[in-house]
């Protein structure tokens, strides 16, 4: 999946998640590539900038940074941070010292789309083709 269609990926499965969202256009966007709310027309605060990177690497806290800067002072608008890989330990911090950011790593991505899956679009369901496999635990069988 290239790097656009990785964030209307993300976009999606906000959306799976009960927000509207949509993805920026691919060009001069910022940094943020999505936009979400939970309302209709996106413009109560809350507002979550969405910046997604495709990529396995270790994000850094500059890229973190521009994220952060990009965002309204006040409340009114908060940071969402989306890879495939891990962040450095720079960026980690600067999460935790600021409320209005996020950051999800690779390992929490797939949780959410393990979680949300049913509310996927179809057309991710078809792309991620899951299907449902039930085990049975040998010692409730036995015992």
């Amino acid at each position: 999946m290239d790097p656009y269609r990785f964030e209307h990926f993300v976009a999606g499965l906000l959306e799976a998640m009960g927000y509207r969202a949509t993805a920026t256009v691919a060009s001069g966007d910022g940094g943020v590539d999505v936009i979400a709310s939970r309302d209709a027309l996106a413009i109560e605060p809350p507002i979550i900038k969405v910046q997604c990177k495709r990529t396995t690497s270790t994000i850094g806290g500059p890229d973190v940074q521009r994220l952060a800067g990009a965002l309204a002072h006040g409340g009114s608008e908060l940071g969402l941070f989306v890879t495939l890989g891990n962040y450095s330990a720079d960026a980690l911090h600067l999460e935790r010292t600021r409320q209005d950011l996020r950051l999800v790593n690779g390992k929490q991505l797939i949780d959410l789309v393990f979680e949300h899956y049913e509310a996927l679009d179809s057309e991710w369901k078809r792309l991620l083709p899951f299907r449902r496999v039930y085990a049975v635990d040998r010692d409730i069988v036995d015992g």
